[in-house]
């Protein structure tokens, strides 16, 4: 017990506990997908709508951070905040100091820099929350990183963060493709957060946002996602 009570204290076998906690309240969150297609990246998200008096609207869990970046999140979304306001002010310094955008991986390692000093010292707490961030650079480079609470990174084809992430990532696995269309990427996600969520799709509950290379990072209105759950419904019925 001695060892979970400090940030700074490792347990005889190397492990910090705080952090691991801290992972926990990730996998407790809602599952958040992201895939790569042919010229972008699409986020996927279920707001996991918990009472009929929710307004839908007022769940935000997907964040534009740069016109060229987006990010979604899952865990504590009170601490995805603090983070995305760290990350629109790091964009933010790097356009005004070089009169350039920010790359993607320079603003992920940012934020995982800032989210390792909350691992290092004492008084503190690990951020509670993972990101999955979708960018594309100047050279039309396209990314989709996924976050730890401990800082770590990771580039993905394809991931997932949340309560689901073990049936999701077994799905793209299986099924995910290079090169593949907006189309099909969105209809894979959509179908991995069907198979992971155990109510199915509510379309007032999923979110979704896509960057592509020369557009702008834009979340998708209802109508645009309804059009999608309505069509991955359809492939579901037929499989």
């Amino acid at each position: 017990m001695a060892y979970d009570r400090a940030i700074t204290v490792f347990s005889p076998d190397g492990r910090l506990f705080q952090v691991e906690y801290a992972r926990e309240a990730v996998k407790r969150g809602t599952t958040t997908v992201g895939l790569k297609y042919k010229n972008g990246v699409v986020l996927i998200i279920d707001k996991r709508i918990t009472s009929r008096l929710i307004e839908p609207a007022s769940i935000e869990k997907m964040f534009q951070i740069d016109d060229h970046i987006g990010c979604a999140t899952s865990g504590l979304v009170a601490d995805a905040r603090v983070l995305v306001d760290k990350a629109r002010v790091e964009a933010q310094i790097n356009k005004i100091r070089y009169n350039e955008n920010i790359t993607v991986e320079a603003l992920v390692k940012a934020i995982c820099d800032f989210k390792q000093t909350y691992t290092q010292f004492g008084g503190v707490r690990p951020f509670g929350t993972a990101l999955l961030t979708a960018g594309v650079d100047s050279d039309k480079t396209v990314h989709l990183y996924e976050t730890d609470p401990s800082g770590a990174l990771m580039a993905y084809k394809a991931g997932s963060i949340g309560a689901g992430r073990n049936v999701v990532m077994g799905i793209f696995e299986e099924k995910y493709k290079d090169n593949m269309s907006r189309k099909e990427a969105v209809l894979l996600g959509l179908g991995a957060l069907d198979t992971a969520t155990d109510e199915g799709l509510n379309p007032e509950a999923i979110e979704m946002g896509l960057i592509e290379v020369g557009q702008h990072f834009r979340k998708l209105d209802v109508k645009e996602t309804q059009k999608y759950i309505s069509e991955s419904n359809k492939n579901n019925k037929k499989e």
